[in-house]
């Protein structure tokens, strides 16, 4: 009974996530999810100038008052790069890092390739990216500075 409720309950979120402009007024929300997700969160100072740059693409994801989840893309001459994703730990699984994708290429108007990296063990974060049509190519070996460990390289033409 308790997996119905919670399909149940995870199709009712999905059916409620709103995605719009991430604003500077989310940015407290924003922190809160970070630290939560990453062992090296952003600080401030890095949202702030992402969200200042005319030509990239920041969106919020969020169920009535509630900030979900975001993501931060900026473009670079003939790509874009997504820098940026999180979903709060108790909403993950539920489509919010889908609508935030799903968005982000709408809006990027499907002009421009996008790329990524991704750590090489965060195999949930690796198999939305290849359902979403995602390929490997390639690693950036020691890309990630806390704990030496590699970047898979991804894109989406």
């Amino acid at each position: 009974m308790s997996e119905i409720l919670s399909q149940e309950q995870n199709e009712s979120l999905t059916r409620e996530v709103k995605v719009r402009r991430l604003a500077y007024s989310d940015l407290p929300a924003v922190i809160a999810i970070e630290r939560r997700s990453f062992p090296t969160p952003w600080s401030l100072a890095m949202f702030v100038l992402e969200l200042s740059k005319p030509s990239g693409i920041c969106l919020a994801a969020s169920a009535g008052d509630d900030l979900l989840g975001y993501v931060v893309c900026s473009r670079y001459d003939q790509v874009w790069h997504l820098m940026n994703i999180a979903v709060d730990p108790q909403h993950r699984r539920r489509g919010v890092a889908w609508a935030l994708m799903t968005r982000l290429v709408e809006e990027a108007r499907g002009v421009l390739p996008f790329t990524l990296e991704v750590r090489v063990s965060n195999r949930k974060a690796i198999e939305m990216y290849e359902r979403f049509g995602f390929r490997s190519a390639g690693v950036r070996p020691r890309y990630y500075h806390d704990n030496g460990e590699d970047a898979l390289i991804m894109w989406l033409d």
